[in-house]
């Protein structure tokens, strides 16, 4: 007897209908798995079996041949358990399920010996791209038909255990579909940081508004102690909240992880920091059986790369592309995948191997040698891409003993939240930001004066700017116009963007 069930597989966010095909027929007892199964698809006969046998289920011994199609695609995980043993009811006439229902319906999941139902991962993006696919329904764990459930056009069914799932096709015991109100978990973000904690820094707080305001990539530079994580961590705290849009890509970068945990879904903005001794594909993802890496992981957050020269350069070079595009293309002998990847960077090193150069306190005690050896871990085309460098010095004892200017996150966010206003206006979208600007809208959309204009000309000389330099500059004074309301780029808006673009001549200097 023959049987088709309908499932599916990921490959990067994007889902792939799979068909699983299953034979009974007499002959030699054995249970064969064909389709480009990996090591845990192959071994889940004996999952499938042992979890009949344990749930009541008795199959007639005969060799069974299970096809994966199509054959030429690549599959990974264990949620195609349930499915093969759904196909393998069918077949041996335990199941008889309606041709019309199995068109419209996928099954997902992975079988425990008992016969209850473990979570898989992966169940939002294929939930999301099952509706695109015209199916009406999707069977998955229970544990996961909360986050399936975020796609209200489909029909969700959850099952916890094997016998569940068959009497629901009997049509022996109803399933209600699971529903999921996505506001129950969208609460008012409440941070136990704030900027009014931070004594002192003013450049650096003002940076990190600009950084939010127009989503622009900002490097830190100071001694140790100098309150580079601190004020990074605090970044967060004045961005936006999360618009639907961006909680459903986000989730589903985290579901195909395996990352989503007591809540199925991502609702505050990811922050990721990365240990140095991470690897390329920790980094940018990849490995024997792709998975999403850290830059993935924070789309639509931050990446805060501490100690950043510690990174292997080879590693830190792979960033260019994702920096620039917002996605990530991993190109493999059997297949290609690309994982979303708009992140805002955050990066942060010492100047020196010993961590003083420049501080007012303490006396460095590195050769220039030694200076430009460390300092060469950063390629010129990395610094390119960065928009935001701030020295940070260290804070005064007389600093350390006034009161903080009790400027709080909040009055800092208020002129963020109008500059992203203005953006979306701009912009027809509120995915767009400054930061993303063509360099045919920076001419439509970046009006100078004509001092800011004389201005940007002589730093595009003196400082001998590549066109990203030049077009970064004028993209994060666009936002510092923006933060203040302006129309018009006037010429503190250019020399404030262009302080910010100096640091890389002053590393540039360090290294001749």
């Amino acid at each position: 007897m023959h049987a088709k069930i309908l499932s599916a597989t990921t490959v990067g966010v994007n889902a792939h209908l799979v068909e699983v095909e299953v034979d009974l027929s007499f002959g030699l007892i054995k249970f064969s798995i064909v389709g480009l199964p990996d090591t845990a698809i192959k071994e889940s006969s004996y999952r499938i079996m042992t979890a009949l046998k344990n749930s009541g289920i008795r199959i007639p011994p005969k060799k069974i041949i299970v096809n994966l199609a199509p054959a030429d695609l690549k599959k990974v995980g264990t949620l195609f358990d349930l499915p093969i043993a759904i196909g393998i009811l069918q077949a041996s006439d335990e199941l008889r399920i309606k041709k019309d229902f199995i068109e419209e319906t996928l099954i997902l999941g992975e079988l425990s010996l008992d016969g209850s139902i473990r979570p898989i991962k992966g169940a939002l993006p294929i939930t999301y791209d099952a509706f695109k696919m015209g199916k009406k329904r999707i069977i998955v764990p229970q544990a996961n038909a909360q986050e399936a459930a975020l796609i209200s056009d489909i029909e969700v069914i959850g099952v916890e255990h094997l016998t569940d799932i068959v009497a629901y096709l009997r049509n022996e015991k109803p399933i209600a579909p699971t529903k999921t109100d996505i506001n129950s978990y969208i609460t008012e973000q409440k941070h136990s940081i704030d900027f009014n904690q931070v004594k002192g820094q003013q450049q650096t707080k003002r940076a990190l508004q600009i950084a939010a305001a127009g989503n622009h990539n900002i490097l830190f530079i100071g001694s140790p102690g100098s309150g580079k994580t601190m004020l990074a961590k605090r970044l967060q705290t004045i961005m936006p909240p999360m618009r639907f849009d961006e909680i459903l890509e986000t989730s589903k970068v985290y579901s195909i992880s395996g990352k989503l945990n007591e809540k199925p879904i991502i609702v505050e903005r990811p922050f990721r920091n990365p240990h140095h001794t991470i690897s390329q594909a920790g980094l940018v993802g990849g490995g024997s059986f792709p998975q999403p890496g850290e830059i993935s992981l924070a789309h639509h957050g931050v990446l805060f790369l501490d100690e950043l020269t510690e990174f292997r350069r080879d590693t830190l070079e792979v960033l260019r592309q994702p920096l620039e595009h917002k996605t990530i293309s991993l190109a493999r002998a059997q297949q290609s995948l690309e994982y979303p990847a708009s992140f805002l960077l955050i990066a942060a090193l010492n100047p020196c191997p010993c961590g003083y150069w420049g501080d007012k306190k303490r006396t460095c005690n590195c050769n220039p040698q030694q200076i430009t050896r460390y300092l060469n871990k950063l390629s010129g085309p990395l610094l390119d891409r960065i928009d935001l460098q701030v020295h940070v010095q260290s804070i005064e004892y007389d600093t350390i003993k006034e009161p903080t200017d009790g400027t709080s996150s909040q009055e800092l966010y208020k002129a963020v939240e109008r500059a992203r206003a203005t953006q979306e206006k701009r912009f027809g979208s509120p995915a767009k930001y400054n930061s993303m600007m063509s360099s045919d809208e920076v001419d439509q959309f970046c009006k100078l004066t004509d001092d800011a204009e004389k201005l940007i000309k002589l730093a595009f000389q003196k400082m001998n700017l590549s066109m990203r330099g030049y077009h970064k500059i004028i993209k994060v004074a666009r936002t510092i116009a923006d933060l203040k309301g302006n129309d018009m780029i006037d010429t503190s808006d250019m020399r404030e963007a262009i302080m910010y673009r100096s640091l890389d001549q002053a590393l540039e200097r360090s290294r001749q």
